[in-house]
């Protein structure tokens, strides 16, 4: 049970940082995205700040010899960059240009009921389907 409850805690404190950092409005996304033009670099200083926390929470966990609600860690070993990776890559970044979403601060702004983000919903799950459907 007491995983659960971080679970949901964590996920209530990556929400309200989306909307503090307001990921969550395409307008600010797509500012920053537009460095030819009118950009707007303040989401750099949300990724720096989450690039820190990170850093410092991975050197945390080096040093631990397994989880706390788990058997073992599960820290990625693959570093090849293959053209899936390349292809995915520039899918989502074409989705996040067009759209201004992402997919977790698209999932926070669908739960806020805005409206943009009810129709990339919708169109997030179906390419996760359709991914699934052509792996398979």
């Amino acid at each position: 049970m007491i995983r659960q409850i971080v679970i949901l805690v964590s996920g209530f404190l990556f929400a309200i940082g989306l909307g503090i950092s307001e990921m969550t409005r395409p307008e600010k996304v797509l500012g920053f995205l537009d460095i030819f033009g009118n950009w707007d670099p303040s989401l750099a200083f949300v990724m720096g700040g989450a690039i820190v926390v990170y850093g410092i929470a991975l050197q945390i966990v080096k040093r631990r010899s397994r989880p706390h609600f788990g058997k073992r860690f599960r820290i990625p070993t693959n570093t090849k960059i293959t053209p899936s990776l390349i292809g995915g890559s520039a899918l989502f970044g074409v989705g996040w240009g067009l759209a201004g979403f992402c997919p977790g601060p698209g999932i926070v702004a669908a739960a806020g009921l805005v409206t943009p983000a009810l129709f990339f919903l919708p169109a997030l799950i179906a390419g996760i389907l359709i991914h699934r459907w052509l792996l398979n």
